[in-house]
């Protein structure tokens, strides 16, 4: 009896293990395992902001937030709007007419990635749910009239995808927020009346994967309440177990407390983290939401984003590529094509990509510049130009008889010969197949 009352005792021994609110216990949850694993994920910005479509998602606060207004922002607003027009009359254009979260799905699921998030509230406020704290300024009740986030949530997970939620903490009008803030953030009016209730709210309907806090770095944590939320959604919220979480829990937080690190928007570290990060990055480079007069030159092309994917994935990240669809709901044509470009390269070369972990050495240049992921004791070289000559010189894996080298998506065995006694080696290429993301993906099988 001894032994099972022991595994009994052990079992709820570490049933009851709890994280505590403080940031020693939450930065020492492990991550889930799946988010390392799918590498890639999209980004959606899509608001009351898409109507304008003008300058960013920030519009309303560089028309009428920041002193001195942004005067490109007036200067539309005058030439294309009557008087007097506030910005909360852009949610009724917000009509979503067009949108089908089955269409999205299959785009998103095309691309060959592996979870999505979309921006349930930006820093204006407008939520794309009926959130009962955001009363006439959600999706439900104006605009759309429909549940955005639940009706893509349901899309998305149909497909096998993990379903995540960007969620600002801050608002920027919010007449209970500007009053904290008034008080120098001693009152906590906005937290808890509207902030807090609504996430809750969220979380339990919803059920994400993901939640990508911002808006975050006006004030301390300690006035969000982060290191308590974070303790219910580790301890007892409805996804416990599976929720993932960035770095933007108040100022200061970035880079050093959290789930994953964002760091900064775009993020780009010199050398591999220590701790798992994710970049986030737009198509339009411009801008997270649409812009009406975006240009071509203006948006990341596909070998851009595949070296990019490549880069990041090679120094442990993730890769959050956004878009951002129209305000009748579409996603427009060139973000779709670079979306299914992405994929069709995956196709061939996500196996060097998915749950692959960063080598010993991450990045050289020998012949042309190289990259490196690993899976046990199978290395994968991603050359990002095209080499000069069909072969190409590699010095940092070590070699063994048995090594085997192919090229991905040709099961051929290719030649290769020992460059010193010890490591490195010379692979003979055949010649490199057509590709639009001009990135091609060796695999070595059997080194060091």
């Amino acid at each position: 009896m001894l032994p099972v009352s022991l595994l009994v005792i052990a079992f709820a021994a570490q049933t009851s293990a709890r994280f505590t609110p403080d940031w020693e216990s939450l930065d020492a949850r492990p991550l889930p395992s799946w988010y390392d694993e799918a590498k890639l994920g999209i980004f959606i910005h899509w608001g009351v902001f898409s109507v304008p479509g003008f300058g960013s998602e920030w519009f309303w606060w560089h028309w009428q937030g920041q002193q001195p207004p942004d005067q490109s922002c007036v200067n539309y607003m005058t030439k294309n709007y009557p008087p007097g027009f506030s910005y909360p009359e852009f949610a009724p254009q917000f009509h979503a007419q067009f949108f089908d979260p089955e269409e999205w799905a299959d785009i998103f699921k095309a691309s060959g990635a592996k979870y999505v998030v979309l921006t349930a509230k930006h820093h204006e406020g407008f939520t794309n749910w009926g959130s009962p704290n955001s009363w006439n300024w959600n999706s439900v009740d104006t605009g759309p009239h429909r549940d955005l986030v639940g009706d893509l949530g349901e899309a998305v997970r149909s497909r096998s995808l993990h379903y995540g939620l960007y969620n600002s903490l801050y608002e920027w009008f919010h007449p209970l927020y500007l009053n904290d803030k008034k008080n120098g953030f001693k009152t906590q009016e906005f937290v808890m009346h509207k902030l807090l209730p609504e996430i809750y709210n969220m979380v339990v309907r919803y059920r994400p994967e993901v939640i990508w806090s911002d808006g975050d770095w006006e004030a301390p944590d300690t006035y969000w309440n982060s290191t308590e939320l974070l303790a219910w959604l580790y301890n007892d919220s409805p996804v416990k177990d599976t929720i993932v979480t960035n770095d933007r829990w108040g100022a200061g937080c970035a880079c050093k407390h959290g789930g994953y690190y964002n760091c900064e928007d775009k993020y780009t570290p010199g050398k591999l983290p220590k701790h798992k990060w994710e970049k986030c990055t737009s198509v339009d480079t411009l801008s997270w939401g649409y812009r009406r007069n975006m240009k071509m030159k203006e948006l990341m092309d596909l070998p851009t984003i595949i070296e990019d994917l490549v880069q990041t994935v090679a120094l442990g990240g993730n890769y959050l590529l956004n878009v951002g669809p129209t305000p009748d709901g579409m996603i427009p044509a060139v973000f779709e094509e670079r979306l299914r470009s992405v994929g069709a390269w995956l196709e061939i070369n996500g196996e060097a990509i998915y749950a692959s972990k960063p080598w010993r050495v991450q990045t050289e240049n020998s012949t042309v510049p190289v990259w490196y992921t690993s899976k046990g004791t199978t290395v994968y070289v991603f050359i990002t130009t095209k080499p000069p000559k069909p072969a190409v010189q590699l010095l940092e894996p070590k070699t063994s008889p048995s090594t085997k080298v192919t090229l991905l998506g040709d099961p051929t065995s290719l030649s290769w010969s020992p460059v010193h006694p010890d490591a490195g080696l010379t692979v003979l290429l055949p010649e490199l197949p057509y590709s639009p993301a001009q990135v091609w993906t060796l695999k070595l099988e059997d080194v060091q």
